[in-house]
């Protein structure tokens, strides 16, 4: 019988297991796609005008080596809260750089989760694909986060099925770049769950195709 700790217990013999393999091959010539420069990244899409964040030095320091697109879009149309684009993208994760989770980060910054759950995304450009949703709090502010890993084409909510599939990938197509989308709005206190989800998603509807031409396939 699977209970939780057999569950985390089996994830982290197969995150050791998928780093051993991933040591393998890691000094094999690896092919390193260059995407388009992330400053190029619209900063108009629709009624949303968007605003770049300073990313500071140490936070720098911490991702590593890569391209971050973290910018404020506030449309223009409607009186309330900005949703923040947040990209990272590693052109290779062999040196150690590699994708941190939103789940490890938000309480580093002061946001304690007060729910987790799974979406599925219907947005132009792609198949149907399945993200995480947390609603987060602090002090008495609350907020919304969507995340998912998108690789090759490839959308996954899962970080230990984004692991596997960088092994794989490494292995497969000599490739091991890889990208997290975070997307993030404050919750005013009179509107609802559903209503700042649906200000993302007025966002993602637009932003999404952008993106998969700055993520290489």
């Amino acid at each position: 019988m699977f209970n939780a700790e057999n569950m985390r217990f089996l994830a982290a013999v197969f995150l050791l297991a998928s780093t051993a393999v991933f040591l393998t091959v890691r000094n094999k010539g690896e092919i390193v796609p260059v995407p388009p420069n992330y400053r190029s990244f619209p900063r108009s899409l629709g009624p949303w005008a968007g605003s770049d964040i300073n990313i500071p030095r140490d936070v720098v320091d911490v991702l590593g080596e890569g391209d971050f697109l973290f910018r404020d879009y506030q449309n223009r149309s409607i009186n309330a809260a900005p949703v923040t684009l947040f990209v990272a993208y590693f052109p290779s994760q062999r040196a150690g750089d590699t994708l941190h989770s939103p789940r490890n980060c938000l309480p580093g910054a002061g946001w304690r989760p007060v729910s987790a759950s799974r979406i599925e995304l219907a947005l132009p450009g792609r198949e149907p694909f399945v993200a995480n949703r947390y609603i987060v709090a602090k002090a008495n502010q609350r907020g919304l986060v969507l995340y998912w890993y998108l690789a090759h084409g490839r959308t996954v909510a899962s970080e230990y099925w984004a692991k596997f599939y960088l092994v794989e990938d490494s292995i497969r197509l000599n490739r091991s770049d890889g990208s997290l989308i975070r997307v993030t709005t404050k919750i005013a206190p009179d509107e609802t769950d559903a209503q700042a989800q649906e200000r993302v998603l007025s966002l993602l509807t637009l932003a999404v195709p952008v993106i998969d031409k700055y993520v290489p396939r």
